[in-house]
């Protein structure tokens, strides 16, 4: 009998909502529902815009993640097994270089097949729904046990989650695709650090890479210029159109207010070097996923206190790992600066270490681990 009221109030009590409707709140919201929890998200639109150019990299161990407990994605990634990493004071020679016995490093996938991918799911889960945005006061009186807010621009966010640690780059992020004849292995993604800023080579497929160039300076470049000139393998056929943002970092201060948690981009955002931003997202859903298999598995009501528990849990090592990224693009930036080559020597030096090189392919694919 006891068994029997324990699960008719777990059914009860679990009951969420999530506010926005980008990817962070797609695969949040899919997996809070393969644990059973009922989900709204409130948005202004059921869809949500994204450009089809836009990828993202992914971690091996959130790709393991991902396909276990959000969304198998096997088939709209692409696998890569080997980093390279060169820089402009060397003559674009290589300084670092990443693989682990042709196993994958880590994966990637279009934006916009992802979200679509996501989306085809929801929409069949009976424990979802989509409904209006609505008012702060409103969608209190509903009594979610837990609301995610995802949306960096609704009130709440303005009102509650506005104090946070702020960076200008003073630079534009400017993202494209190309296509170019077929690499039967195209699987080795590079990044070279230019006097300009860090631009990588992202293979998508066997006959497409997409292009990240983080650019000081104005908006306005010749980003078909760049590509050509840091161009090592590919013969190029066609480069698509461009997309770009200014780029900034933010950390924010407090993590949740009462029953709201802040998530994904309004916790933080990176600089894309590294690609880490979705990464870091997908760590903090696990995070959640982690706290409420506890509490289920303890008997234990899931309500606000996971809020505090998500901060204790996440604040200090997201923002360490972020300051870590900062950190990489201050290093070889102050290089660039005084046209000096001795600090990608020393890193080219150490790279050879495979217990340094070690490190650093689990600090990319796994963050800084408890």
């Amino acid at each position: 009998l006891y068994h029997l009221i324990f699960v008719v109030k777990i059914k009860i009590i679990m009951k969420v909502s999530i506010l926005g409707n980008g990817l962070t709140s797609l695969a949040l919201a899919k997996m809070l529902a393969n644990e059973g929890i009922k989900v709204d998200i409130f948005s202004d639109k059921k869809s949500h815009k994204i450009n089809e150019i836009q990828t993202l990299g992914i971690s091996k161990s959130n790709v393991d993640f991902f396909n276990k407990k959000i969304l198998n994605i096997k088939k709209s990634i692409w696998e890569i097994k080997k980093i390279e990493i060169f820089c402009d004071n060397l003559k674009n020679e290589k300084i670092l270089n990443f693989e682990n016995n042709k196993q994958t490093l880590f994966s990637i996938t279009r934006n916009l097949d992802l979200y679509n991918n996501l989306l085809l799911s929801l929409n069949k889960d009976k424990l979802i729904k989509f409904k209006k945005k609505i008012s702060h006061e409103h969608l209190l009186k509903r009594n979610y046990n837990l609301i995610f807010n995802c949306d960096y621009n609704n009130y709440i966010s303005k009102k509650l989650f506005y104090r946070k640690i702020k960076k200008n780059y003073d630079s534009y992020a400017h993202i494209s695709t190309f296509k170019h004849k077929r690499l039967s292995n195209n699987r080795i993604a590079y990044q070279v650090f230019t006097k300009k800023g860090p631009i990588a080579f992202l293979p998508i497929s066997s006959t497409q890479t997409s292009i990240v160039f983080s650019a000081k300076g104005g908006k306005d470049i010749s980003l078909n210029e760049f590509i050509k000139k840091y161009n090592f393998k590919y013969e190029i056929l066609e480069i698509n159109k461009s997309l770009s943002f200014p780029l900034k970092s933010s950390n924010l201060r407090s993590y949740y207010h009462d029953n709201i948690i802040a998530f994904g981009d309004l916790l933080h955002k990176l600089h894309p070097l590294a690609g880490q931003g979705f990464n870091m997202t997908i760590r903090d859903i696990k995070e959640i996923y982690n706290l409420i298999i506890f509490k289920k598995e303890h008997g234990l009501d899931i309500d606000k206190s996971i809020c505090s528990d998500f901060e204790k849990k996440t604040k200090n090592r997201n923002y360490l790992f972020s300051q870590g990224i900062d950190f990489i693009y201050e290093f070889f930036n102050l290089e660039n600066r005084f046209n000096n080559k001795t600090l990608s020597t020393s890193v080219q030096f150490f790279g050879r270490n495979q217990i340094v090189k070690n490190f650093l392919t689990k600090f990319a694919d796994n963050g800084l681990v408890n």
